[in-house]
């Protein structure tokens, strides 16, 4: 009786070792106790704990053997269960859905926190169809009636944008809590339903940070910048932001240009002493830079003591965009040397800074062993960005041969690149040698016929363009946003805009501004073609700060497209005409026009 009292005694208190979810050098070391001691048939408690510990350590191999060797024809549901959501942490794995097919062929029975770790791994999978399939199943076992899966059905189809699937579950739940509320509202925002959306969280009868981040994202991601502030500060009056709710209100503020909102998140920050992750750092950087106000953006990076990727990445690309190419790979080779690599981002910003720098062998020597040295395949924004490198440093020909060589097919803003430095050069004859190729490559698409001019291909390709790429501007005066779209008759000052935008037009033609409408239509006289221009929303946002702002006190503009030669040539005179320094962001790069001249040197 002696040695089985100290079997059961040893059992016991191993058992009770592993309760405490020891650490995995511990867990061997009981494990290996177990082995050596040839405790006999060892109780099942003893390999469930076993089990239980290992999953607890991320170990997945090892209770994936434990788990596979159960000395019954199957384990019982509990370990199934927790085999399925250790899986299911994973992202895009498929062993959850693996697990579970094994599961319905022994004689263990799923229950809801089954179901619910399993449609949470379909929501990880490339296609909707695994999560359609466990949703049957579902229906027919009943389980539907389980709050918490019916709310992980709702987050699946969330994921995938199934909007109608979200809010069958939905209408059919007995019971909701804000998590349900919450998902069918992030389902509609991820299908870019925002009024559905807003009129969903109106009703929701209770909301949390979750639900305001999801309605202040879904702006966001919507291009609706100026709403999702509005939600970002009804937010702040009910409660605390989360991080998630601060990142993406910066990136709003980073969007519209709007420096006194950013300001304030990011005083908001500080006074609160709230931890100032690699998301808020990034973030912050992003709004500063975007805002003009690039040495505060390089204060924030500064100060991070340890830098990832993501503020390397958004330091190089803020001072890319404000043109100071020196600088980005002056901060990527500060990179390099604390061994962070690089990402594709990262590679596309630091090759627009070079472009925007002239700097050809330094951009070509990263464009070439991109992939060899950081491992990072030259997608067609890389291709784009390095064909816009050669043509605005004038080597047309190298950039065109590399278009009919590169392994991707160039798309519209390749060739609007190619088309665009045969303009800047004024290389005429180089760029119908381009429309011939278009021709021969696809003669469905081009019409030589009509494209006499390259400025008339050039305008030919931008109505490939989405409507959502309408000229746009936007300035912040006294923390409010100010919106103008080209030819606007929205905004409530706007005849007062137009007759200030008259009188401003008059007082640039002295000093050498004269209406440039050579890429206008040619359908239109050349008086309204002269006017087409004129009304450009640039124009009209910066007529607007003449207006509301201080003498002296620069005038910050944000474009959503590339800013045209003509209000180029714009801005630098009235710039001068009335002491003022305009500092406009647009597609490409920062312009900062003073005294009639601008940053870019004419080279944007």
């Amino acid at each position: 009786m002696q040695p089985r009292a100290l079997t059961q005694i040893s059992v016991r208190s191993l058992s009770q070792l592993l309760n405490r979810r020891p650490s995995i050098s511990q867990i061997k070391q009981i494990h290996a106790q177990i082995i050596t001691q040839s405790l006999g048939s060892l109780p099942l408690s003893l390999i469930d704990s076993l089990i239980h510990c290992y999953l607890h350590s991320k170990n997945l191999n090892i209770a994936r053997t434990l788990f596979h060797n159960y000395p019954l024809p199957s384990p019982p549901t509990l370990l199934w269960n927790l085999m399925i959501r250790a899986y299911s942490k994973l992202q895009h794995s498929s062993e959850p859905i693996s697990l579970f097919h094994q599961m319905l062929t022994t004689k263990a029975v799923p229950d809801g926190y089954t179901f619910t770790f399993v449609v949470t791994s379909c929501a990880h999978q490339e296609s909707v169809v695994y999560g359609q399939i466990v949703h049957g199943m579902m229906i027919k076992n009943g389980t539907l009636l389980n709050l918490y899966t019916a709310n992980s059905l709702i987050s699946m189809y969330a994921v995938f944008a199934r909007v109608d699937d979200a809010y069958k579950v939905f209408d059919e739940m007995y019971h909701r809590d804000v998590f349900s509320w919450t998902s069918l509202v992030c389902a509609y925002a991820k299908n870019g339903n925002m009024r559905r959306a807003r009129e969903i969280f109106q009703e929701m009868p209770v909301r949390n940070d979750v639900s305001w981040t999801v309605m202040i994202s879904g702006f966001v991601s919507c291009g609706r910048y100026a709403e999702a502030l509005e939600y970002f500060r009804e937010m702040f009056c009910e409660g605390k932001p989360n991080e998630a709710a601060l990142v993406c209100a910066l990136s709003a503020c980073a969007h519209l240009g709007s420096l006194d909102q950013g300001n304030l998140i990011h005083g908001y920050i500080v006074k609160n002493s709230l931890s100032e992750t690699s998301n808020i750092t990034t973030a912050l950087i992003d709004v500063y830079a975007k805002c003009g106000m690039i040495d505060c953006a390089y204060q924030v990076f500064e100060k991070i003591q340890r830098r990832d990727v993501h503020n390397f990445t958004s330091m190089i690309s803020g001072l890319s965009n404000h043109g100071l190419g020196e600088e980005a790979i002056s901060i990527f080779n500060q990179m390099m040397a604390e061994k962070v690599n690089p990402n594709d981002i990262t590679i596309l910003g630091i090759l627009n800074g070079c472009s925007h720098s002239g700097l050809i062998q330094k951009g070509s020597s990263i464009f070439y062993n991109m992939e060899n040295t950081w491992g990072v395949v030259p997608k067609i924004e890389h291709y784009g960005c390095y064909i816009d490198l050669l043509g605005r440093a004038g080597f047309l020909a190298k950039a065109f041969g590399l278009v009919k060589t590169m392994p991707i097919n160039p798309d519209a803003v390749v060739w609007r690149a190619l088309l665009s430095a045969c303009r800047i050069h004024r290389k005429t004859s180089f760029g119908e040698r381009i429309i011939k190729h278009l021709e021969q490559l696809n003669p469905q698409s081009c019409n030589g016929a009509e494209w006499e001019k390259v400025s008339v291909v050039r305008k030919t390709m931008q109505k490939q363009k989405k409507l959502s790429d309408i000229g746009c501007s936007w300035i912040e005066v006294n923390g409010v946003v100010h919106e103008f779209r080209v030819a606007d008759k929205l905004h409530p000052q706007i005849a007062e805009i137009q007759d200030k935008l008259s009188e401003i037009l008059i007082r640039a033609r002295p000093v050498g501004y004269a209406a440039d409408a050579r890429h206008v239509s040619f359908d239109l006289s050349e008086e309204d073609r002269e006017e087409a221009v004129a009304w450009h929303s640039e124009k009209l946002a910066v007529t607007f700060g003449l207006m509301n702002k201080q003498p002296g006190v620069s005038i910050q503009i944000v474009k959503n497209l590339r800013t045209c030669e003509d209000c180029h040539t714009f801005l630098k005179a009235i710039s001068k005409v009335y002491d003022r320094e305009i500092i406009v962001r647009d597609r490409s790069r920062f312009h900062s026009f003073k005294e009639g001249k601008c940053s870019c040197k004419d080279y944007w």
